[in-house]
């Protein structure tokens, strides 16, 4: 029979008899992609494994455009896949906690390379402790998520707590705590700072996403020692008898930041200082 090239070229799919081609029939790299139709091969053409990804057959990087990520590697440990500041394509960068700076004493905040985020709690000062039972009250309390993007330094500036003093006195206010213009917390006020006998008023407080008032402090009491105003941190310092002197003004630092002063026993008996406050910052990638 006479063999005519030119009718064999004019061969469809549906001139043959279903598996009469295989893949042994064809040589090496005899198909390639310009010979097929754009969607001749779909996944019912296929049969299952015929694509392996775990060989070196696959290569290249999809691009961010076209679905991929645009990454030739899996990052460093600790990083995730996010994406970049321009939002045009996908990066590994770090993630989470970076880390915290805690102020006693007033400073500055200065951003550390990549944070996006922080989380910062200020404590206002506690007020000064009198005799007889007349406690000073706790400062206030801030905490506020910012977005420092745009920031680079804030001044941390921290409050000293009121002093304490004997019985029918003023104890000391205690000073307010800032974080920039950003939040603050007002200071507990001092024994006897209102009204006489009395307790001090707590602080509060401002421009954060939580304000709170510390605890107020307590008031005249005949045979007892009243306890300073407890802060957001804890507790006030321990109150004392006679028998230990000035107890409470002597072991005032056994307390929380920010906390009142605890009064003195009698007449006689000091009260405790309040006690300082307290930044924090919590830093985030």
């Amino acid at each position: 029979m006479a063999f005519n090239y030119q009718t064999l070229k004019r061969l469809s799919n549906t001139s043959l008899d279903g598996a009469t081609v295989t893949g042994a029939d064809l040589g090496t790299d005899s198909v390639t992609n310009a010979k097929l139709a754009n969607g001749s091969i779909t996944s019912g053409k296929m049969a299952a494994g015929a694509v392996n990804l775990g060989g070196s057959v696959v290569s290249g990087t999809a691009a961010f455009s076209k679905g991929g990520t645009g990454q030739t590697g899996v990052g460093s440990a600790y990083q995730a896949l996010t994406m970049n500041s321009s939002n045009n394509n996908l990066t590994f960068a770090p993630t989470g906690i970076r880390g915290m700076s805690v102020y006693t004493s007033t400073g500055t905040w200065s951003k550390p390379s990549g944070v996006r985020y922080i989380m910062v709690q200020v404590q206002g000062a506690g007020g000064g402790g009198g005799g007889h039972g007349e406690a000073g009250a706790a400062g206030g309390y801030s905490e506020r998520i910012l977005d420092v993007s745009g920031i680079s330094s804030v001044t941390c500036t921290v409050a000293g707590g009121g002093g304490g003093t004997y019985y029918s006195n003023a104890g000391g206010n205690g000073n307010s705590s800032s974080f920039g213009p950003y939040l603050s917390a007002s200071g507990g006020h001092g024994a006897n700072r209102h009204n006489q006998h009395n307790g001090g008023l707590s602080g509060v407080g401002s421009g954060g996403n939580l304000n709170i008032y510390g605890g107020g402090g307590g008031c005249h009491e005949e045979r007892s020692s009243g306890m300073g105003g407890a802060s957001f941190f804890g507790g006030p310092g321990p109150s004392g008898h006679p028998q230990g002197g000035h107890f409470a003004h002597n072991h005032q630092g056994h307390s929380s930041p920010g906390s009142g002063g605890t009064a003195g026993y009698f007449s006689g008996h000091r009260g405790a200082d309040g006690r300082p406050g307290l930044i924090i910052v919590t830093e985030f990638y």
